[in-house]
């Protein structure tokens, strides 16, 4: 028995998925959700070009 099946076998396809109907309430939610998340990235953008808190790095006592 010889057959050319060798390898990974190819995935089936899916079918389309259906866009969901939403009402009102999951429409002012999804709008909330997606300001949040470009609110915290702004605010990751900010931090990251400031660089570390404080600036001085390490601090050191002044007893020897």
């Amino acid at each position: 028995m010889s057959s050319k099946q060798g390898g990974k076998a190819k995935p089936l396809k899916q079918g389309k998925v259906e866009k969901k109907e939403y009402d009102e309430i999951d429409k002012v939610n999804i709008q909330k959700k997606k300001d949040e998340e470009k609110a915290l990235k702004e605010l990751r953008a900010k931090a990251a070009q400031k660089g570390s808190f404080g600036g001085s790095g390490l601090k050191k006592s002044g007893k020897k």
